[in-house]
């Protein structure tokens, strides 16, 4: 597995939250208490996108075919223009009315906000719940909004989208999960693959001989105890060219780049896991449970058990409010 799969698979950006919002000018939509990655895919027409949260953030224009990725803000406002005032707020999967005289009608079909008039703006909305330490790494790849143009290739899965979601049938929510799935890959790999993108170091690895192949055995078995000799051996180069190889591209050793990665997934074992702290170490690659702890304080700061028991405590306070 790819080491961006691996990321999706394990932050578990799967199975997104959909819904069709249907909407007709004037429309205006905030969506608070907004989850850690939003795909909006525009199926027709045109919206404007706003983050609530930066006062001096410009609102962004959505055209026909393009894809907006949000993340690392708790409120943002999807509307038709960016001087429509929000006609409702969706807050806990609920939706509050603000303007009852001109906002959608609540009665709604369960994937649909909007009446679905003609000339109205489609859009498809998809929310990833991604999780823990390893969902941060996905994000660090984007910035808090991140406006995809319609392509070749996204324009394809979008037209595969529309089509999905003009027919209600057996099977459609698999089907809609998935190809959600695709447009979110192939808008990260479009993101990226900009001549101005600013990315973390171990992504524009990925594409370097030998330091991506290294990479990717890494992420496929963290808990193998890789040295470099062997890493090198299974590139094809020298002990000593690879560590400088992979040093100079990643930002930082072999070795380190991989207690990193372990520690980022024993993270999220621990607070996702009942495991105990021992076998938490073994799943990520230690035999000696008191060497991973100093390993973890190392890293994250707090041991081990005091991380599961803030992180037991943090995850309660998101329920409770």
């Amino acid at each position: 597995m790819d080491v961006l799969s691996d990321l999706l698979h394990r932050a578990r950006a799967r199975n997104a939250q959909i819904r069709q919002l249907i909407q007709r000018p004037p429309w205006s939509m905030t969506f608070a208490d907004a989850p850690p990655l939003t795909v909006v895919a525009t199926l027709g027409g045109h919206a404007s996108v706003r983050l609530d949260d930066d006062p001096q953030a410009t609102p962004v224009r959505l055209a026909a075919g393009d894809i907006a990725l949000i993340s690392g803000t708790n409120r943002y406002t999807i509307a038709d223009a960016p001087e429509t005032p929000p006609q409702v707020v969706i807050r806990s999967g609920r939706k509050h009315v603000i303007d009852s005289a001109t906002a959608a009608r609540q009665n709604l079909a369960p994937r649909t906000y909007g009446d679905g008039l003609p000339g109205a703006t489609t859009l498809l909305r998809g929310a990833y719940e991604l999780r823990g330490d390893v969902g941060e790494r996905l994000l660090d790849i984007l910035p808090p909004l991140a406006v995809v143009p319609t392509g070749p290739r996204t324009r394809a899965a979008l037209d595969l989208l529309a089509a999905e979601v003009a027919h209600e049938e057996p099977g459609q929510d698999a089907i809609l999960n998935r190809l959600l799935d695709l447009v979110l890959v192939l808008a990260l790999r479009a993101w990226c693959a900009r001549p101005q993108a600013e990315l973390p170091s171990w992504y524009g690895a990925l594409s370097t001989p030998a330091v991506g192949d290294a990479l990717r055995l890494l992420h496929e078995d963290p808990a193998h105890r890789w040295t470099v000799a062997e890493l090198a051996a299974r590139v094809g180069q020298s002990r000593a060219a690879f560590a400088a190889r992979f040093t100079g591209v990643v930002g930082e050793p072999p070795l380190t780049y991989l207690t990193g990665w372990r520690m980022a997934l024993a993270a999220d074992l621990l607070r996702d896991t009942e495991e105990t702290v021992a076998a938490v170490a073994r799943e990520v690659g230690y035999t000696d449970a008191f060497a991973f702890s100093v390993a973890f304080k190392r890293a994250c700061g707090v041991s081990p058990s005091d991380w599961r028991r803030k992180r037991g405590r943090d995850d309660e306070s998101v329920q409770d409010g």
